[in-house]
């Protein structure tokens, strides 16, 4: 729908590196000459000053949402505001799924509210489940997933949140026809009231995902839109100045900060805050100087490099609380397959044995993030145990040898190894322009593949050209590919590395397989992973796909972003996490005494 804003270029956007973070200076005194004469304040007005700036909480972003509105995607620079107007009805924290008060529980099949009911389907010659009518019947399940909305919502106005806003919601959704929500859009059947708090999503029949209860539509208020035209409403005045159901609603905005209160109507007033001011920063230097003279609460820096850790480690031993949070985006180079020389396993393996993957996270984020070992993180429960995949530790001396056993030669006199047929290993490295993280990962790989004999060309190209449907990733027209993905709670591992999610002119060039890579017993382990309900089952078949594709290699994983988050001595309650919003649990923050 258009208010779940850009969810693919959330997903893989960069991060800039700033310079250099120089301690925050503060100002000579006055001389007694042109000291001005001040009126000392009473005691009750320290008081009060006092008492409202406690009851005041101050968080600073990088960044601040021009527009507001319910979403399904998440994105870590905007989401703190986001939570704070329309909490996510669930939220992943912890490798899980909880309910935020939004839902009254979790739907699952243990509980009910997720049940599985024949549906006769007609089959494709393919075997694939179709609309059109053909001499191919069978039965197969499909899912209804009932939400409970919570009775004690209340919109900013006063208004009671139903099962009617969240319906008006999905029809909002359709009549826009967003790109960001056809794929949400296309897995239901039909979204049903059942009564004035409860929904029902009825899926697609043989639905495959693991996470059905999912499919709710965040409510948007029906008594306050229904006369705007859904394709307006993203960029609508109310997108602006939104009537949320939070705990806290809007109350006002400038350029650089949003102010919001508590929600009037709640039905509990939580021990927390009672007004928020969310500022933003252009730089991580002013944030922190904001930090340390007691302007901010919290902080939350997105933008992130070795100076910055520094900094903030030493105002950590002056007593300031940090949190190192790994991100939900991680960095990545994919192979592609169709290049010949990058079809020899060997090459590939020299290639990611000769990468300096811990330097590149010394050199960025201080080394306070783990190289990775395989596309599936470390939040993620079917994460395969280390020691039944193939890991890639550096190893110059042993990638020169793969290289050589490929018959990819140093001729004298020369750097760039060649092929017996005269060919050089020279390969071409695309990626997204605009980020100052890859632009030092590009530098760090060329310098590495330079000492083993491979020579790396980089091509920075705008964003909307390189995720175009019809620029170099889709089109697969790449020797090497470096870009991030956005990860959340389940892996998703059917639309990034099944073989049915190759680009192809046949199906239109859709499909986040860029690199090509379809091996059958990889594929099908992949399926099962995504269709099983066991955990244990799903588990096992995430492991034995991880197997394959760490010995196969169609990309090299690299390391996720950083995120750091630093406050005060006195807050308390903060729970950060890699995928829930820094505010997620803003009710329960309180200042130590």
């Amino acid at each position: 729908m258009l208010f779940i804003l850009m969810l693919m270029l959330g997903v893989l956007s960069a991060c800039e590196v700033e310079g250099g973070i120089p301690e925050p200076t503060v100002a000579p005194p006055l001389s007694a000459a042109t000291r001005v004469p001040t009126i000392a304040p009473t005691s009750a007005v320290v008081a009060n000053q006092l008492a409202e700036r406690r009851d005041t909480w101050t968080i600073g972003l990088s960044e601040l949402p021009e527009y507001v509105l319910p979403a399904l995607a998440t994105d870590q620079g905007t989401d703190p505001v986001r939570e704070l107007l329309f909490p996510a009805p669930l939220v992943a924290y912890g490798g899980t799924y909880t309910t935020t008060g939004v839902l009254t529980r979790v739907p699952s099949f243990a509980n009910g509210d997720i049940e599985a009911r024949p549906a006769t389907v007609y089959l494709d010659p393919t075997g694939a489940v179709t609309t059109t009518v053909t001499m191919i019947i069978t039965q197969v399940e499909q899912l209804a997933v009932t939400f409970h909305w919570n009775p004690e919502l209340r919109w900013a106005d006063g208004v009671p949140v139903t099962a009617d806003d969240s319906l008006f919601a999905y029809d909002v959704a359709r009549s826009a026809a967003d790109p960001q929500t056809r794929e949400l859009l296309a897995q239901i059947a039909s979204y049903e009231r059942v009564d004035d708090y409860t929904t029902r999503a009825v899926l697609i029949p043989d639905f495959t995902g693991p996470t059905p209860f999912l499919s709710y539509w965040a409510p948007l208020p029906r008594h306050v839109l229904r006369d705007i035209p859904p394709a307006t409403i993203a960029t609508s005045s109310f997108a602006r100045a939104p009537v949320g159901y939070g705990v806290f609603v809007f109350d006002r905005r400038s350029a650089d900060e949003i102010y919001v209160v508590r929600n009037p109507h709640a039905a509990t007033t939580p021990p927390g805050p009672s007004r928020l001011q969310l500022r933003r920063f252009d730089t991580p230097e002013r944030m922190r100087a904001n930090l340390l003279n007691g302007t901010l609460d919290v902080a939350l820096f997105t933008r992130v490099n070795t100076d910055l850790i520094a900094a903030l480690d030493r105002d950590a031993r002056e007593g300031v609380q940090l949190f190192d949070v790994p991100s939900s985006l991680w960095e990545h180079i994919d192979f592609n397959l169709d290049v010949e020389a990058l079809q020899d396993i060997r090459v590939r393996r020299a290639i990611a044995l000769g990468t300096d993957r811990s330097g590149m996270a010394r050199t960025l984020f201080a080394g306070r993030v783990a190289v990775l070992d395989s596309w599936v993180l470390p939040f993620q429960d079917e994460i395969a145990p280390a020691d039944q995949i193939t890991r890639y530790p550096y190893d110059q001396a042993q990638a020169r040898q793969l290289l050589d056993e490929a018959e990819y030669l140093l001729p004298p006199d020369t750097t760039v190894r060649a092929s017996t047929a005269g060919v050089t290993l020279t390969l071409d490295l695309i990626m997204p322009d605009g980020s100052a993280v890859r632009r030092a990962i590009a530098d760090q790989f060329r310098n590495d593949m330079r000492a083993v004999g491979i020579e790396i060309i980089v091509n920075e190209l705008p964003v909307d050209a390189f995720f175009a449907a019809d620029g170099p990733l889709y089109q697969r027209q790449f020797s090497l590919a470096l870009f991030g993905w956005d990860a959340a709670t389940e892996p998703g591992g059917l639309r990034l590395w099944s073989c049915a999610a190759i680009p192809v002119a046949e199906n239109n060039w859709r499909g986040d397989n860029f690199s090509g890579w379809c091996f059958r017993d990889a594929d099908r382990a992949i399926r099962t992973a995504e269709t099983v309900r066991s955990p244990e089952e799903r588990r096992a078949a995430y492991a034995l796909q991880q197997q394959l594709w760490t010995q196969e290699l169609p990309a090299l994983p690299l390391f996720q972003r950083l995120t750091i988050i630093a406050a005060g001595a006195e807050v308390d309650g903060l729970r950060p996490d890699s995928l829930a919003p820094l505010t997620w649990n803003i009710a329960r923050w309180q200042r130590i005494e």
